[in-house]
């Protein structure tokens, strides 16, 4: 998602409510692209989510923007991230078929603090102590979460490779975020990733049945609904309300991995998972990420 802005008005209930719900639903769509990940290769799960998206989102840019829906301005900048954004979410549905929900979600989550060490690097930002300390807590997580010295999951290095990209997606989108229109930007992310993807999806094409077709929809349909529903967010309530609820995610990834997956999260995973998530909670208090959802 595109950073937010910064206008905001005094109904943050509703903005909190809004965003619960945007986080809420990106754990069902990774859910069922975990379902379909069992017939369908993940390349075509992630083409396919794309190609929905772009099918709802196109049209409201079109009418919202008119012939100039796409951005103007750093396009190659765009390309960039947007590129960043399509490698993330296809490494992590291609965890996601290997690994529990929950697994690959806290894997995850070490992209915003890997991006801090990246701004600090790329961006020459100021590493403070606060930021220091998220970066050690959010690597112990991960390296408890990989166990070194056991056989380590190849899943768990797909979902961590995720969180690298993501993180590359964050900084990319921090360094052109003031040349960035939300919907423009969200236009530019739904075209370009349909076409990166189109190679790898015919080249491991599998046709929908007739009833998975509900599921693809809602993969889809879920994910852009979920990014407007973090949009709208932000129009009620303000960065630091809405900042500790993307931690829902990681909520509903355990809710969902257990009822529909019969997953139970391992000790290893619980005690990695929290470490990321104070790592995390550390970084969003001080609004040292920008906020994003990785749905789109």
């Amino acid at each position: 998602m595109a950073p937010v802005g910064s206008a905001v008005s005094s109904q943050p209930v509703k903005g909190i409510a809004l965003m619960a719900l945007a986080m809420l639903l990106i754990p069902i769509v990774d859910g069922i692209a975990k379902y379909l990940s069992a017939d369908y290769s993940p390349f075509f799960l992630s083409w396919a989510r794309y190609m929905v998206a772009s099918a709802i989102v196109l049209p409201a840019a079109v009418i919202l923007r008119g012939r100039h829906f796409l951005p103007r301005e750093r396009r190659t900048s765009h390309v960039a991230r947007t590129v960043c954004l399509v490698a993330a979410m296809t490494l992590y549905f291609l965890s996601i078929a290997r690994i529990p929900l929950a697994t690959a979600v806290s894997a995850y989550f070490v992209g915003p603090i890997i991006a801090v060490a990246l701004s600090a690097i790329l961006l020459k930002e100021r590493l403070t102590l606060r930021k220091f300390v998220s970066l050690v807590l959010g690597f112990a997580g991960a390296i408890i979460i990989l166990r070194p010295g056991t056989v380590i999951e190849p899943g768990i290095l797909l979902a961590l490779s995720a969180g690298l990209f993501f993180a590359l997606y964050l900084v990319a989108t921090r360094h052109t975020s003031t040349a960035s229109d939300l919907i423009e930007t969200l236009a530019f992310q739904c075209v370009v990733g349909t076409i990166l993807l189109t190679p790898q999806a015919l080249l491991t094409w599998s046709t929908p049945t007739w009833d998975d077709l509900t599921f693809f929809v809602g993969l889809g349909g879920l994910s852009a609904a979920s990014h407007a529903l973090a949009i709208a967010a932000f129009r009620f309530a303000d960065v630091s309300s809405l900042s500790p609820l993307v931690y829902l995610e990681l909520i509903g990834a355990v809710m969902i991995g257990y009822f529909a997956f019969n997953e139970v999260p391992q000790g290893f995973t619980i005690v990695g998972a929290a470490l990321i998530v104070f790592a995390g909670y550390l970084l969003l208090n001080r609004r040292s990420v920008p906020v994003e959802c990785r749905n789109v």
